[in-house]
């Protein structure tokens, strides 16, 4: 059984076995779905109905400013024309906000939780000439003693602690990461009054029982975080599987390349093939010709998460 551990002292906390399972999906309404979203759609989907679980349908629309206008409801529709059946009604972030003020307000009461007056350009300017960590600059702590700029707009921060969060991912293996090392005391609220994805998505797993979280690799690091959150809320820790990378020719993430393009559900079929071969599943040649109907049934008889393990990144294939 996949577990999260912490070096601090709290131990390790696993979901029971004999749970019902409960996956998601949880797409970010910034533009339409494209390659890379239709296979963490599908993992996490096929993974969900091999476990005779649920799966449920969650619009991440917490940061209101980087939705784009009618995105959720193309994404929706566009999962729909492709197959998938979600269980119970979707969940939109932006009607959960109290939910998120309680978390926060739990986290304040306990003195986890302190404000910031920092700008962007101020915490890339503390961190100039430190150790840096995947490519994200750390916050250096500037206000945790109180707000350097009182009269601003004020973040919430989440304070850290030494102590390295050891992760047993489904497919990646051992992850650790030392989050107050590497990442510093991350926001959970923005000075724009936002909560930030870190608390929303504990917060909605916790909420909706989510069992596993089958999800793209590029959200790996953003997993101690979250497992930091559980552990201060006194949440159960779901267990996660992160799916590998869709990437273009160079290397860059299938969404932010210029490669991307919406999926199209007239070519479902196709697509769902595609998407079943690049994660790894080897669905016979045969199917890539037939209708999406045909493609689910061999899909969902034949799904083996397992076949993944290993793999970080795969190139897309062509449109």
């Amino acid at each position: 059984m996949n577990a999260a551990k912490s070096s601090t002292g709290i131990g390790t906390i696993a979901t029971a076995d004999a749970e019902r399972y409960r996956g998601r999906f949880a797409p970010s309404p910034t533009g339409p779905l494209h390659f890379g979203s239709l296979t963490a759609a599908l993992g996490s989907y096929l993974e969900a109905r091999r476990r005779r679980g649920t799966w449920s349908l969650r619009i991440e629309n917490v940061d209101r400013t980087r939705e784009v206008p009618g995105a959720a409801d193309l994404i929706i529709r566009t999962l729909a024309s492709f197959g998938f059946q979600w269980d119970g009604p979707i969940i939109y972030q932006s009607d959960r906000t109290e939910h998120y003020a309680a978390a926060l307000d739990r986290l304040s009461r306990r003195g986890l939780v302190y404000p910031c007056s920092c700008s962007r350009s101020e915490i890339e300017l503390a961190a100039r000439g430190s150790a840096s960590f995947a490519d994200e600059v750390r916050y250096a702590g500037t206000c945790r003693s109180g707000p350097l700029h009182p009269n601003r707009p004020l973040a919430s921060r989440f304070r850290t602690s030494p102590g390295r969060i050891a992760l047993i991912d489904g497919l990646q293996g051992e992850v650790t990461q030392d989050v107050h090392l590497e990442v510093g005391d991350f926001v959970i609220r923005r000075r724009d009054g936002y909560f930030a994805y870190q608390l929303a998505v504990v917060v909605d797993d916790a909420d909706f029982g989510t069992t596993q979280v089958v999800r793209g690799a590029d959200l790996l690091d953003n997993t101690p975080r979250q497992i930091l959150l559980q552990q201060a809320l006194g949440f159960r820790f779901p267990t996660y599987a992160h799916l590998p990378l869709a990437v273009d020719p160079t290397g860059a993430k299938l969404s932010k390349s210029a490669q991307s393009v919406a999926i199209d559900p007239a070519r479902g079929g196709l697509l769902l093939w595609q998407a079943l071969a690049f994660l790894k599943q080897s669905p016979p040649a045969s199917l890539s010709k037939a209708p999406a109907l045909d493609v689910w049934a061999w899909a969902l008889e034949q799904w083996d998460l397992s076949r993944l393990l290993g793999l970080k990144s795969l190139p897309a294939p062509p449109p």
